[in-house]
């Protein structure tokens, strides 16, 4: 199950990556950013089912800004590249949709992607709303480490942990 949560996290960081590559042409905002979410959400809510509100959307999207990470060519990479090819601005929703159904599959994700992903999506929900890297990175590790759930992990969040932490002498019994 764990593995399956995992690729799933995984699919939805490629998602973002997908519509901050393709749709947004590589900067932080599209001009038109809601309606094109909104487009989006419509056609992938319409293919897939649920689970692709534009606020879901923007959450993908934050979350691939969140961890831009590095991948090396795998078979995902190489499936999303497929279409890279052609010129950003002549992919069609459907087109988007497409290679979003063939990396769904736990197969087509590539085991170093979904093994960079250990936590849930609603972990990383959480966690992509702290801007700080170093913050963001510091509860990541803490609630891998200490095995938290979602309620744990806004707990310490709001409890400002890594603020108490970072001014406390004694780091360990703080954590």
């Amino acid at each position: 199950m764990r593995h399956v949560n995992n690729a799933h996290v995984a699919t939805y960081w490629l998602i973002g990556k997908r519509i901050i590559e393709y749709e947004q042409k590589g900067k932080e905002r599209a001009e038109y950013g809601e309606e094109l979410l909104q487009k989006l959400s419509q056609d992938l809510n319409r293919r897939f089912g649920r689970g692709f509100s534009p606020d879901n959307l923007e959450a993908m999207r934050r979350f691939y800004l969140s961890y831009p990470i590095e991948i090396s060519e795998t078979p995902s990479r190489k499936l999303l590249s497929e279409k890279s090819q052609i010129a950003p601005e002549e992919l069609s929703y459907p087109e988007i949709a497409d290679n979003i159904q063939k990396i769904q599959t736990v197969s087509g994700i590539s085991e170093a992607l979904v093994r960079k992903f250990p936590l849930s999506w609603s972990h990383c929900r959480l966690l992509i709303r702290i801007d700080e890297p170093f913050k963001r990175e510091f509860y990541e590790v803490e609630c891998i480490r200490g095995n938290w759930s979602v309620r744990q992990l806004d707990r310490q969040i709001q409890s400002m942990l890594y603020e108490q932490t970072a001014l406390s002498k004694r780091k360990l019994a703080v954590i």
